[in-house]
Protein backbone atom coordinates (compact mmCIF):
# COMPACT_ATOMS: atom_id res chain seq x y z
CA UNK A 1 0.00 0.00 0.00
CA UNK A 2 3.08 2.45 0.45
CA UNK A 3 4.26 1.95 -2.79
CA UNK A 4 1.20 2.57 -4.17
CA UNK A 5 0.14 5.41 -2.82
CA UNK A 6 3.63 6.82 -4.33
CA UNK A 7 2.09 6.16 -7.96
CA UNK A 8 -0.05 7.78 -10.05
CA UNK A 9 -1.85 6.34 -12.67
CA UNK A 10 -1.61 7.76 -16.10
CA UNK A 11 -3.77 6.65 -19.13
CA UNK A 12 -1.10 5.14 -22.16
CA UNK A 13 -2.53 4.47 -25.70
CA UNK A 14 -1.04 1.19 -25.62
CA UNK A 15 -3.98 -1.26 -26.80
CA UNK A 16 -6.30 0.53 -24.36
CA UNK A 17 -4.26 -0.48 -21.57
CA UNK A 18 -3.50 1.21 -18.31
CA UNK A 19 -0.38 2.40 -16.84
CA UNK A 20 1.58 3.19 -13.92
CA UNK A 21 3.99 6.36 -13.85
CA UNK A 22 6.43 7.55 -11.10
CA UNK A 23 5.64 11.28 -10.55
CA UNK A 24 8.44 13.34 -11.13
CA UNK A 25 8.64 16.47 -9.43
CA UNK A 26 10.47 18.65 -10.30
CA UNK A 27 10.91 16.93 -13.92
CA UNK A 28 14.45 15.34 -14.61
CA UNK A 29 16.77 17.90 -15.47
CA UNK A 30 15.39 20.57 -13.61
CA UNK A 31 17.78 22.42 -11.36
CA UNK A 32 17.22 22.02 -7.57
CA UNK A 33 19.30 24.63 -6.00
CA UNK A 34 19.20 28.19 -5.91
CA UNK A 35 18.65 28.70 -9.48
CA UNK A 36 21.22 32.23 -9.33
CA UNK A 37 23.81 30.54 -8.90
CA UNK A 38 23.18 27.50 -11.81
CA UNK A 39 24.15 28.57 -14.96
CA UNK A 40 21.76 30.08 -17.27
CA UNK A 41 21.98 26.58 -19.82
CA UNK A 42 20.10 25.05 -16.49
CA UNK A 43 17.79 28.20 -16.10
CA UNK A 44 14.15 27.45 -16.87
CA UNK A 45 12.72 29.23 -19.96
CA UNK A 46 9.07 29.34 -20.69
CA UNK A 47 8.07 30.08 -24.74
CA UNK A 48 4.24 30.59 -24.46
CA UNK A 49 2.91 27.94 -22.26
CA UNK A 50 5.56 25.80 -22.57
CA UNK A 51 8.19 25.76 -19.52
CA UNK A 52 11.33 24.26 -20.21
CA UNK A 53 13.35 23.10 -16.72
CA UNK A 54 16.45 23.56 -18.94
CA UNK A 55 17.76 24.94 -22.38
CA UNK A 56 19.10 21.45 -23.72
CA UNK A 57 17.25 20.30 -26.85
CA UNK A 58 17.16 17.00 -28.48
CA UNK A 59 17.72 18.21 -32.62
CA UNK A 60 15.03 16.42 -34.69
CA UNK A 61 17.48 13.41 -35.94
CA UNK A 62 16.26 10.81 -38.67
CA UNK A 63 16.28 7.23 -37.50
CA UNK A 64 15.03 5.65 -40.95
CA UNK A 65 12.94 3.66 -39.01
CA UNK A 66 9.09 4.06 -39.51
CA UNK A 67 7.26 1.44 -41.95
CA UNK A 68 4.50 3.55 -43.97
CA UNK A 69 5.21 6.86 -42.10
CA UNK A 70 4.64 5.01 -38.74
CA UNK A 71 6.43 5.38 -35.32
CA UNK A 72 7.61 2.22 -34.01
CA UNK A 73 9.15 0.90 -30.49
CA UNK A 74 12.16 2.42 -31.64
CA UNK A 75 11.08 5.70 -31.29
CA UNK A 76 9.22 5.65 -27.96
CA UNK A 77 12.64 3.85 -26.69
CA UNK A 78 14.78 6.09 -28.21
CA UNK A 79 12.84 9.61 -28.01
CA UNK A 80 11.90 8.53 -24.31
CA UNK A 81 15.55 8.41 -22.90
CA UNK A 82 16.22 11.69 -23.45
CA UNK A 83 13.52 13.11 -21.62
CA UNK A 84 14.44 10.34 -18.66
CA UNK A 85 18.03 11.78 -18.50
CA UNK A 86 17.03 15.57 -18.26
CA UNK A 87 16.48 17.03 -22.05
CA UNK A 88 14.42 20.19 -21.79
CA UNK A 89 12.85 19.47 -24.85
CA UNK A 90 12.70 16.66 -27.55
CA UNK A 91 11.80 16.95 -30.86
CA UNK A 92 10.90 14.07 -33.30
CA UNK A 93 12.63 13.47 -36.60
CA UNK A 94 11.87 15.45 -39.58
CA UNK A 95 8.56 14.02 -40.27
CA UNK A 96 6.81 14.18 -43.70
CA UNK A 97 3.36 15.90 -44.88
CA UNK A 98 2.84 13.97 -47.42
CA UNK A 99 4.28 10.41 -48.85
CA UNK A 100 6.27 11.94 -51.44
CA UNK A 101 8.16 14.20 -48.75
CA UNK A 102 10.06 11.46 -47.07
CA UNK A 103 13.28 11.57 -47.27
CA UNK A 104 13.47 7.52 -47.50
CA UNK A 105 10.95 5.04 -47.61
CA UNK A 106 11.32 4.32 -43.85
CA UNK A 107 11.59 8.23 -42.90
CA UNK A 108 7.91 9.36 -40.88
CA UNK A 109 4.82 11.29 -41.72
CA UNK A 110 2.49 12.46 -40.90
CA UNK A 111 -0.42 12.47 -43.60
CA UNK A 112 -3.19 10.36 -42.49
CA UNK A 113 -4.82 10.38 -39.25
CA UNK A 114 -4.27 6.48 -38.55
CA UNK A 115 -0.53 7.68 -38.12
CA UNK A 116 -1.70 9.97 -34.85
CA UNK A 117 -1.21 6.99 -32.41
CA UNK A 118 1.98 5.45 -32.24
CA UNK A 119 3.28 9.38 -32.09
CA UNK A 120 0.47 10.05 -29.23
CA UNK A 121 1.82 6.62 -27.06
CA UNK A 122 5.80 8.39 -27.51
CA UNK A 123 4.22 12.25 -26.48
CA UNK A 124 2.24 10.40 -23.46
CA UNK A 125 5.40 8.98 -21.86
CA UNK A 126 7.49 11.72 -22.75
CA UNK A 127 4.74 14.17 -20.59
CA UNK A 128 4.29 11.02 -17.97
CA UNK A 129 7.60 12.06 -16.63
CA UNK A 130 7.20 16.05 -16.78
CA UNK A 131 9.11 16.93 -20.14
CA UNK A 132 7.95 18.53 -23.68
CA UNK A 133 8.46 17.09 -26.63
CA UNK A 134 8.08 19.34 -30.58
CA UNK A 135 7.66 17.40 -34.13
CA UNK A 136 9.60 18.87 -37.15
CA UNK A 137 7.01 18.75 -39.95
CA UNK A 138 8.90 18.80 -43.54
CA UNK A 139 9.01 18.38 -47.17
CA UNK A 140 12.04 16.52 -48.81
CA UNK A 141 11.22 18.13 -52.08
CA UNK A 142 13.82 16.92 -54.86
CA UNK A 143 15.85 15.33 -52.25
CA UNK A 144 13.24 12.86 -51.69
CA UNK A 145 13.09 8.99 -52.50
CA UNK A 146 16.80 7.75 -51.26
CA UNK A 147 18.40 5.24 -49.07
CA UNK A 148 18.83 5.62 -45.49
CA UNK A 149 22.66 6.92 -44.70
CA UNK A 150 23.61 3.32 -43.37
CA UNK A 151 22.41 1.53 -46.60
CA UNK A 152 24.61 0.06 -48.92
CA UNK A 153 22.96 2.68 -51.65
CA UNK A 154 23.29 5.42 -49.40
CA UNK A 155 22.93 8.85 -51.02
CA UNK A 156 21.75 7.31 -54.28
CA UNK A 157 17.57 7.70 -55.80
CA UNK A 158 15.57 4.71 -54.29
CA UNK A 159 13.18 3.45 -57.22
CA UNK A 160 10.02 2.33 -57.01
CA UNK A 161 11.26 -1.55 -57.13
CA UNK A 162 13.21 -0.16 -53.74
CA UNK A 163 9.92 1.19 -52.03
CA UNK A 164 10.72 4.74 -53.60
CA UNK A 165 8.83 6.66 -56.02
CA UNK A 166 8.85 8.41 -59.07
CA UNK A 167 6.72 11.46 -58.35
CA UNK A 168 9.38 13.52 -56.43
CA UNK A 169 8.82 16.81 -56.89
CA UNK A 170 10.56 20.65 -56.33
CA UNK A 171 10.43 24.40 -57.49
CA UNK A 172 12.11 22.84 -61.17
CA UNK A 173 12.89 20.24 -62.63
CA UNK A 174 16.55 20.11 -61.81
CA UNK A 175 17.59 17.37 -59.38
CA UNK A 176 19.74 17.91 -56.37
CA UNK A 177 22.79 15.71 -58.06
CA UNK A 178 22.83 13.04 -60.54
CA UNK A 179 22.44 10.43 -58.08
CA UNK A 180 18.81 11.81 -57.20
CA UNK A 181 15.68 11.29 -58.79
CA UNK A 182 14.84 14.26 -61.12
CA UNK A 183 12.04 16.50 -59.92
CA UNK A 184 8.70 17.44 -61.39
CA UNK A 185 8.48 20.77 -61.10
CA UNK A 186 5.49 21.62 -58.95
CA UNK A 187 2.19 24.09 -60.10
CA UNK A 188 0.91 26.68 -58.77
CA UNK A 189 -2.09 24.23 -57.83
CA UNK A 190 0.85 21.50 -56.55
CA UNK A 191 1.85 23.79 -53.88
CA UNK A 192 -1.57 25.35 -52.82
CA UNK A 193 -2.01 21.57 -51.85
CA UNK A 194 1.52 21.44 -50.05
CA UNK A 195 0.48 24.33 -47.84
CA UNK A 196 -2.57 22.54 -47.43
CA UNK A 197 -0.87 19.22 -46.46
CA UNK A 198 1.44 21.57 -43.70
CA UNK A 199 -1.80 23.01 -42.25
CA UNK A 200 -3.38 18.82 -42.13
CA UNK A 201 -0.39 17.71 -40.47
CA UNK A 202 -0.61 20.68 -37.46
CA UNK A 203 -4.03 19.52 -37.05
CA UNK A 204 -2.45 15.67 -36.61
CA UNK A 205 0.13 17.44 -34.30
CA UNK A 206 -2.54 19.05 -32.46
CA UNK A 207 -4.31 15.73 -31.68
CA UNK A 208 -0.84 13.57 -30.92
CA UNK A 209 -0.55 16.51 -27.94
CA UNK A 210 3.06 17.59 -29.07
CA UNK A 211 3.75 20.93 -27.44
CA UNK A 212 5.99 22.59 -30.29
CA UNK A 213 5.91 22.82 -33.98
CA UNK A 214 8.92 23.00 -36.39
CA UNK A 215 8.60 23.92 -39.71
CA UNK A 216 11.52 22.46 -40.81
CA UNK A 217 12.95 25.29 -44.07
CA UNK A 218 16.45 23.93 -43.65
CA UNK A 219 19.04 21.51 -45.26
CA UNK A 220 18.14 21.48 -48.91
CA UNK A 221 14.64 20.42 -48.07
CA UNK A 222 11.72 21.62 -50.08
CA UNK A 223 10.76 25.00 -48.56
CA UNK A 224 14.97 25.62 -48.50
CA UNK A 225 14.54 24.79 -52.33
CA UNK A 226 12.22 27.61 -52.72
CA UNK A 227 14.39 29.73 -50.64
CA UNK A 228 17.50 29.40 -52.64
CA UNK A 229 18.04 30.99 -55.94
CA UNK A 230 20.58 27.87 -56.40
CA UNK A 231 17.32 25.88 -56.57
CA UNK A 232 14.46 28.21 -57.56
CA UNK A 233 14.49 29.03 -61.26
CA UNK A 234 10.98 30.09 -61.17
CA UNK A 235 9.40 32.98 -63.01
CA UNK A 236 5.99 32.89 -61.80
CA UNK A 237 4.78 34.65 -58.39
CA UNK A 238 7.24 31.89 -56.32
CA UNK A 239 10.73 32.55 -57.65
CA UNK A 240 12.84 35.13 -58.53
CA UNK A 241 12.77 38.11 -55.78
CA UNK A 242 13.16 37.54 -52.22
CA UNK A 243 9.54 37.69 -51.52
CA UNK A 244 8.76 35.26 -54.27
CA UNK A 245 11.14 33.01 -53.07
CA UNK A 246 10.06 33.32 -49.21
CA UNK A 247 5.83 33.20 -50.38
CA UNK A 248 5.61 29.29 -49.77
CA UNK A 249 7.08 29.51 -46.49
CA UNK A 250 5.38 32.11 -45.36
CA UNK A 251 2.32 30.84 -46.48
CA UNK A 252 3.18 27.28 -44.60
CA UNK A 253 3.33 29.54 -41.71
CA UNK A 254 0.12 31.07 -41.81
CA UNK A 255 -1.81 27.93 -42.37
CA UNK A 256 -0.09 26.40 -39.68
CA UNK A 257 -1.50 29.54 -37.62
CA UNK A 258 -4.78 28.55 -38.28
CA UNK A 259 -5.05 25.22 -36.47
CA UNK A 260 -1.70 25.86 -33.90
CA UNK A 261 -3.01 27.39 -30.81
CA UNK A 262 -1.59 30.42 -30.16
CA UNK A 263 -0.64 29.28 -26.49
CA UNK A 264 1.80 26.91 -28.21
CA UNK A 265 5.10 27.83 -29.64
CA UNK A 266 6.22 27.81 -33.12
CA UNK A 267 9.83 27.21 -34.38
CA UNK A 268 11.25 27.46 -37.84
CA UNK A 269 14.30 26.06 -38.47
CA UNK A 270 16.48 28.29 -41.50
CA UNK A 271 19.48 27.68 -43.51
CA UNK A 272 21.17 30.41 -42.55
CA UNK A 273 23.75 29.81 -45.78
CA UNK A 274 24.23 27.95 -48.65
CA UNK A 275 27.91 27.99 -47.97
CA UNK A 276 28.02 28.66 -51.53
CA UNK A 277 29.66 31.84 -52.70
CA UNK A 278 30.59 31.05 -56.78
CA UNK A 279 27.07 31.85 -57.44
CA UNK A 280 24.15 33.50 -56.38
CA UNK A 281 22.52 31.60 -53.53
CA UNK A 282 20.74 31.87 -50.03
CA UNK A 283 22.94 34.19 -47.50
CA UNK A 284 22.67 35.88 -44.48
CA UNK A 285 21.06 39.39 -45.33
CA UNK A 286 18.43 37.27 -46.57
CA UNK A 287 17.89 35.41 -43.86
CA UNK A 288 18.08 38.50 -40.94
CA UNK A 289 15.09 39.81 -43.51
CA UNK A 290 13.43 36.35 -43.34
CA UNK A 291 13.36 36.13 -39.63
CA UNK A 292 11.89 39.84 -39.33
CA UNK A 293 9.29 38.70 -41.28
CA UNK A 294 8.40 35.22 -39.28
CA UNK A 295 8.79 36.78 -36.05
CA UNK A 296 6.38 39.02 -37.48
CA UNK A 297 4.12 36.22 -38.10
CA UNK A 298 4.04 34.87 -34.83
CA UNK A 299 6.74 32.58 -34.80
CA UNK A 300 8.77 31.88 -31.58
CA UNK A 301 12.27 30.80 -32.37
CA UNK A 302 14.55 30.84 -35.11
CA UNK A 303 16.83 27.39 -35.18
CA UNK A 304 19.93 28.64 -36.77
CA UNK A 305 21.42 25.80 -39.05
CA UNK A 306 23.07 26.08 -42.72
CA UNK A 307 23.85 24.48 -46.07
CA UNK A 308 22.48 21.65 -47.60
CA UNK A 309 21.35 22.82 -50.72
CA UNK A 310 23.72 22.14 -53.44
CA UNK A 311 27.00 19.74 -53.99
CA UNK A 312 29.11 22.82 -54.50
CA UNK A 313 28.59 24.14 -50.72
CA UNK A 314 32.17 24.83 -48.90
CA UNK A 315 31.10 23.99 -45.36
CA UNK A 316 33.25 25.74 -42.54
CA UNK A 317 32.87 22.95 -40.10
CA UNK A 318 34.33 23.39 -36.48
CA UNK A 319 33.00 23.32 -33.18
CA UNK A 320 30.17 26.12 -32.66
CA UNK A 321 30.31 27.45 -36.10
CA UNK A 322 26.93 28.27 -36.42
CA UNK A 323 26.37 29.57 -33.21
CA UNK A 324 26.97 33.18 -34.45
CA UNK A 325 24.08 33.01 -36.87
CA UNK A 326 21.91 32.54 -33.96
CA UNK A 327 24.04 35.71 -31.77
CA UNK A 328 23.48 37.94 -35.05
CA UNK A 329 19.58 37.10 -35.63
CA UNK A 330 18.50 37.64 -31.82
CA UNK A 331 20.48 41.10 -31.83
CA UNK A 332 18.92 42.09 -35.50
CA UNK A 333 15.56 40.58 -34.42
CA UNK A 334 15.01 41.88 -30.88
CA UNK A 335 12.12 39.78 -28.91
CA UNK A 336 12.74 36.51 -31.17
CA UNK A 337 14.33 33.11 -29.70
CA UNK A 338 16.83 31.91 -31.32
CA UNK A 339 18.46 28.12 -30.87
CA UNK A 340 22.23 27.20 -31.67
CA UNK A 341 22.95 24.22 -33.32
CA UNK A 342 26.01 22.59 -34.89
CA UNK A 343 29.17 20.30 -33.35
CA UNK A 344 28.39 21.79 -29.92
CA UNK A 345 29.63 18.76 -27.64
CA UNK A 346 31.11 20.56 -24.53
CA UNK A 347 28.78 21.53 -22.02
CA UNK A 348 30.91 24.23 -21.25
CA UNK A 349 30.97 25.48 -24.56
CA UNK A 350 26.80 25.25 -24.18
CA UNK A 351 26.82 27.13 -21.21
CA UNK A 352 29.25 30.07 -22.55
CA UNK A 353 26.84 30.30 -25.41
CA UNK A 354 23.38 31.05 -23.58
CA UNK A 355 25.10 32.70 -19.97
CA UNK A 356 26.58 35.31 -22.70
CA UNK A 357 23.35 35.64 -24.47
CA UNK A 358 24.23 34.49 -28.01
CA UNK A 359 21.04 31.97 -27.81
CA UNK A 360 17.96 30.92 -26.02
CA UNK A 361 18.66 27.15 -26.33
CA UNK A 362 21.06 24.57 -27.25
CA UNK A 363 20.01 22.44 -29.95
CA UNK A 364 22.13 18.87 -29.60
CA UNK A 365 21.72 15.87 -32.13
CA UNK A 366 24.89 13.70 -32.77
CA UNK A 367 26.44 13.94 -29.03
CA UNK A 368 23.08 12.72 -27.41
CA UNK A 369 23.23 9.54 -29.88
CA UNK A 370 27.02 9.26 -28.24
CA UNK A 371 25.57 10.02 -25.22
CA UNK A 372 21.93 9.98 -24.00
CA UNK A 373 22.68 11.14 -20.72
CA UNK A 374 24.41 14.34 -21.84
CA UNK A 375 22.67 16.65 -19.82
CA UNK A 376 23.18 14.78 -16.19
CA UNK A 377 26.85 14.58 -17.09
CA UNK A 378 26.84 18.18 -17.98
CA UNK A 379 24.99 19.13 -14.69
CA UNK A 380 27.78 16.89 -12.98
CA UNK A 381 30.88 18.51 -14.57
CA UNK A 382 29.47 22.40 -14.56
CA UNK A 383 29.01 21.39 -10.50
CA UNK A 384 24.74 22.05 -10.45
CA UNK A 385 22.58 19.55 -8.57
CA UNK A 386 19.51 18.29 -11.18
CA UNK A 387 16.95 16.11 -10.32
CA UNK A 388 17.48 12.86 -11.66
CA UNK A 389 14.50 10.41 -12.84
CA UNK A 390 13.04 8.83 -9.13
CA UNK A 391 13.59 5.63 -10.86
CA UNK A 392 17.71 6.25 -11.42
CA UNK A 393 18.25 8.06 -8.03
CA UNK A 394 20.14 5.32 -6.68
CA UNK A 395 22.62 5.71 -9.86
CA UNK A 396 23.76 9.41 -9.49
CA UNK A 397 27.61 9.85 -8.44
CA UNK A 398 27.99 10.31 -4.51
CA UNK A 399 31.04 11.27 -2.34
CA UNK A 400 33.14 8.04 -1.54
CA UNK A 401 32.07 8.91 1.77
CA UNK A 402 28.39 9.28 1.67
CA UNK A 403 26.59 5.66 2.17
CA UNK A 404 24.01 4.20 -0.25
Amino acid sequence: MLFTAYLTITEMSTQGKTEYAVPQVPPPGAAIEDIGNVPSVFSPLKIKDMPLVNRFVVSPMCMYSSDDGFMTDWHLVHLGQYAIHGAGLVICEATAVTPNGRITPNCTGLWKDEQVAPMKRVNKFIHSVGGHVGIQLAHAGRKASTFPPFHPKSRSAALPEDGGWKDVVGPTSEAWSETFVKPNELSVEDIASLTAAFKDAAKRALDAEFDVIEIHAAHGYLIHQFLSPLSNKRSDAYGGSFENRARLLIEIVKAVQQIWPSTKPLFVRLSCTDWVDTEESWDFPQTIELSKQLYALGVDLIDCSSSGNSPKQQIPAAPGFQVKFAQDIRVAVPGVLTGAVGLITDEKVAADIVQQGKADLIFMAREYLRNPAFVKEAAQKLGVKIKWANQYERGRPRPKHEAF
